[in-house]
């Protein structure tokens, strides 16, 4: 008897293209309504709400209601994990287009993977703070040193609180653009808010890509001396 998980089908959902664009979309750790998920995989609004409630039925998809409307969005961060995984084991995308060549810099360059940075913005925030000594890396784990306790408090993140949380603390994220592995899990999530909160980085409207402000220039450079072209 085969007493394993059916991961066939959880597999099955994944391989439509339709579906996996509508998930890589939802990597954006957002919650998004049918028709502009639609929009953003380019298929039609029916065909979008078809393949969501598949998605919702197999709990790969969450979906909240208000009033008349329904939002969908990823809530397992488990599920974000493997989706930015299989990402990192596709093959490239094919650049039909300036705008989409345009994107897809952007989406290289500094994004959100789900709830946390992710591109060239997050390998290098992860590269600072290890070779500061606010994070260390033992048995391919992340932890955070004596010394990044009072980085992190001096920065305003309770890291006290951020260890309640329900979730992991901290933990490595393949990255698909760059190949190599950014830090995740709450603090990652906890670091994305206050560089959000300070106004450093902001996000882009129907994209994951972030954007790096003027003050987000200034501010990585001094804090984490990563020098933003």
């Amino acid at each position: 008897m085969n007493a394993s998980p059916n991961i066939a089908q959880v597999a099955s959902l994944v391989s439509d293209a339709s579906r996996a664009a509508i998930m890589t979309v939802l990597l954006d750790g957002r919650y998004h309504p049918a028709g502009e998920l639609a929009y953003m995989a380019n298929i039609k609004p029916q065909t979008a709400s078809f393949h969501l409630s598949k998605m919702v039925a197999a709990n790969l998809v969450a979906v909240e209601k208000q009033g008349r409307h329904r939002y969908y969005g990823i809530e397992n961060q488990e599920v974000a994990r493997i989706m930015e995984t299989l990402l990192s084991i596709t093959p490239p995308v094919e650049i039909r287009s300036f705008n989409q060549a345009l994107e897809h810099e952007a989406i290289r360059h500094a994004r959100t993977c789900y709830d946390h940075l992710a591109g060239s913005l997050g390998i290098q925030l992860t590269d600072s703070l290890l070779s500061a000594g606010i994070l260390s890396e033992v048995d391919h784990q992340f932890t955070v040193t004596d010394k990044g306790e009072g980085f992190f408090k001096a920065f305003q993140i309770d890291l006290e609180r951020v260890k309640r949380k329900r979730r992991s603390f901290t933990h490595r994220c393949l990255d698909w653009s760059e190949r190599r592995h950014h830090l995740a899990g709450a603090l990652g999530h906890a670091l994305l808010e206050r560089l959000l909160e300070l106004g450093w980085v902001q996000r882009v409207p129907k994209t994951r890509a972030i954007k790096i402000t003027p003050e987000g220039k200034k501010g990585l450079n001094e804090t984490f001396h990563i020098d933003i072209e």
